[in-house]
């Protein structure tokens, strides 16, 4: 025992059950405290320049320095159903508009080329980060226009608008994802304990790790803003790592209470045990998140604090708090037991692992038969990954095509190409407004009118006083197709550095294509140092915390098939379309381009939690003498419940921000769904074992240059039991 009291599990474990009320009491403060402080102090969102990436945050940047905020534009196209029957609707919509004091620059309508459809653009005044809040009384304005005129349809789209929709719904999604993904959850623990009180204390747990860090999330941002997903993401990981480092904790020490152990000993087993892997885990999880830091995107470095802030939370609660609360309870956490569920074997163990122990024999009388199916199984889910398309998605793809936003954008974009996503020129010279400058303009103005590339209402705004100028330039197509993308080229690569670079200190292209262009292309200059630093770093604590240079091969080699399957299910869902429908879900052709990369940190550092709990107890049955197959049979037998349990939690989690409307919420929820699916059933109930089972003892392989590394216990020597007969054991 000497060994496992001078383990940091049962260290904490031990101290917590000590100093119950200091450990609970102390927790629920600080949770209040920060949480309290966090509100008050707000949170920062990221600039327009540290959202972006390549020239098109040099541009953001520019205009930022400059004090010129990109004002929030709107337009509005008036159809009528005859040519020209719109001019009375221009004139009273102008005048409403100009009425309600939020407008500025009211734009004279823009024709269209059959007559019957007439765009007028104006700005928002003011902040442009608080327009959505502001834009009220305008999209009132339209609509009273529209019902004054008959035979006169009116479509709005801009930024404050798409603002305002965006925040309606991201607080209507979570709150939804709030109100079913703790039930969900604490549904699910209800049927894997089957009593109340022990169902509800991971929950509580997960939920005050995720209050807490909303509050230090809310701090951070001062120095580190933060995107506007960055508390969904924290959520979902925080409630679904929270629960499940709880639920091993938990089951274990209730399975050492059903086995017939006393409190103190079922506690200091526990921590021993699964505490000690949930510490592993974390730390796994967390140095995995902080491979996020080396991305050149600053969206990843908030998703990198978000994450190791909830799971650090979540560990620290389980290896402390989880304790007390266990010592101070007693047996009485089997409180508000429900019939029929969780039934005790008449021996008092707790009845888990059938269905895997009768899996397990097939599998491991044959493991190269079911190695090469699952294996086959996984790379088919992988396959169509090789085709993604990656893009930032623009609102009205976030939105669904149902949306009356969408449908505006839609609308407009037909009658008006380029319109609602042009492309932005900004350039700093000492020549704006100069005769030189201003022929530089209008010679740039004819070209693009020639090229018959470009929309018909470019717009020139130069500021003499700070050197600095903004031309609009729509873009043909639809934003974002293949004629949008060449039109862009042409003036990137040839109009404006021909025309406007004479004339010129610096000049960049921004604007949605250009800047979803420079995004993407970071991410392909991100994603490799990214991998290496999480593989390496899974590579380094498994080898640390096993002693096998096998199994840290495999870890890396199951993790990237998990990745893998996740990949191949979001393409072929959201960007090809299969099944999406059946689901209820709308394609967007494409996959949100922060995505891949964060699904592969994600998934890297969640994945751990199987993992490390099942090798954990394959690794201690095997240090009590089994012979390699008997530990692996007895280590998927044991675990079975715990991550099935967990994994049904992680998946109803996921499954819930899968359900909600923007489209990135159900590309990630969808992702990480199906590959801890896979990864806690194909990977860790099949491909695992019989892995395991072919290397045999070559699982415990170290070479001799690395023999000095530590010899960590697994928690052998608290848990010894009678070895359960060896029928076609394998040694």
């Amino acid at each position: 025992m000497s060994a496992t009291r001078k383990g940091l599990a049962v260290r904490l474990g031990g101290w917590s059950t000590r100093h119950r009320k200091t450990a609970i009491i102390g927790w629920l403060l600080f949770v209040v405290v920060v949480a309290v402080v966090g509100g008050m102090s707000g949170s920062r969102q990221m600039t327009n320049s540290e959202n972006s990436s390549g020239d098109s945050a040099r541009a953001e940047k520019i205009l930022e320095d400059a004090g010129l905020q990109t004002p929030a534009g709107e337009m509005v196209m008036l159809r009528s159903d005859r040519p020209d029957g719109w001019r009375d609707a221009a004139r009273d919509l102008s005048a409403r508009l100009e009425r309600t004091g939020e407008t500025v620059r009211v734009q004279p309508p823009v024709r269209s080329e059959n007559g019957r459809e007439a765009l007028i653009s104006f700005e928002m005044k003011g902040d442009p980060d608080t327009a959505g809040k502001r834009v009220g009384p305008v999209v009132e304005a339209v609509e009273k226009t529209a019902s004054a005129h008959r035979g006169v349809v009116a479509y709005e789209f801009g930024d404050a608008t798409a603002q305002r929709r965006l925040d309606d719904m991201l607080t209507d999604d979570f709150k939804k994802a709030e109100l079913t993904a703790v039930p969900l959850a604490l549904g699910i623990l209800l049927v894997v304990f089957g009593a109340l009180v022990a169902a509800l204390l991971p929950v509580l747990l997960a939920v005050t790790a995720c209050v807490g860090t909303f509050g230090l999330l809310a701090l951070v941002s001062h120095q580190l803003p933060l995107f506007d997903s960055t508390n969904s993401v924290m959520f979902l990981v925080g409630l679904a790592v929270g629960v499940d480092y709880s639920l091993f904790y938990l089951r274990r020490e209730r399975d050492e209470r059903a086995a017939g152990r006393d409190a103190g000993t079922a506690l200091r087993i526990a921590a021993a045990t699964s505490g000690r892997a949930v510490l592993i885990s974390g730390v796994t999880v967390m140095l995995a998140m902080a491979g996020m830091f080396l991305s050149g995107l600053m969206l990843f470095h908030g998703f990198a604090v978000a994450t190791i802030l909830v799971v650090l939370m979540a560990m620290l609660g389980s290896v402390t708090v989880l304790p007390a609360m266990l010592s101070w309870l007693g047996d009485r956490v089997d409180a508000g037991r429900v019939p029929l569920l969780n039934r005790r074997r008449k021996k008092g163990v707790h009845a888990s692992g059938g269905l895997s122990g009768r899996l397990m024999r097939p599998v491991l009388a044959k493991p190269k038969l079911f190695a090469a199916v699952s294996g086959a199984l996984l790379l088919v889910l992988c396959a169509p990954a090789v085709g993604m398309k990656t893009e930032q998605l623009g609102l009205e793809k976030q939105f669904g095509s149902d949306a009356a936003i969408t449908v505006a954008y839609q609308e407009i974009t037909g009658s008006f190409p380029g319109g609602p996503a042009p492309a932005e020129v900004v350039l700093r010279s000492g020549e704006v407004g100069s005769a030189r400058f201003d022929a530089a303009v209008a010679d740039f103005r004819k070209e693009l009118a020639a090229a018959g590339r470009f929309g018909k209402t470019v717009d020139v705004e130069a500021h003499r006083t700070k050197g600095v100028a903004r031309i609009e330039v729509p873009l043909a197509g639809d934003g974002q197709d293949a004629t949008s993308r060449h039109a862009l080229d042409t003036l990137k690569e040839d109009l404006v550095p021909r025309i406007l670079g004479p004339v010129s200190d610096q000049v960049y292209v921004t604007g949605e294509l250009a800047s979803s262009r420079d995004f993407n292309d970071q991410l392909k200059t991100d994603i490799a140092p990214v991998f290496l630093f999480i593989a390496a770093v899974t590579f380094v604590l498994m080898l640390l915390c096993f002693r096998s240079l096998p199994i840290a091969i495999v870890s890396i080699l199951l993790n990237l098939l998990s990745v893998g399957a996740a990949y191949g299910t979001m393409t072929a869902v959201f960007q090809h379309g299969w099944g999406a429908e059946w689901l209820g879900m709308e394609p967007a052709g494409a996959i949100e381009g922060w995505m891949p990369l964060f699904v592969l940190v994600i998934l890297f550092g969640l994945s751990m939690d199987y993992h490390v709990f099942v090798v954990s107890r394959i690794r201690e049955a095997h240090g009590r003498g089994l012979a390699t197959r008997d530990a692996i049979r007895e280590g998927i037998r044991t675990t079975a419940g715990s991550v099935t349990g967990a994994a049904a939690i992680m998946v109803a989690v996921f499954a819930v921000f899968a359900l909600l409307r923007m489209q990135d919420m159900q590309q990630m929820g969808v992702g990480l769904a199906v590959a801890v699916l896979v990864d806690a059933t194909l990977v860790r109930m099949v491909l695992l074992p019989s892995v395991m089972a072919l290397l045999g003892e070559r699982n415990w392989y170290l070479p001799r240059a690395l023999r000095w590394l530590p010899n960590v216990s697994h928690g052998e020597e608290p848990v010894e039991r009678p070895r359960p007969p060896l029928v076609g054991a394998g040694r």
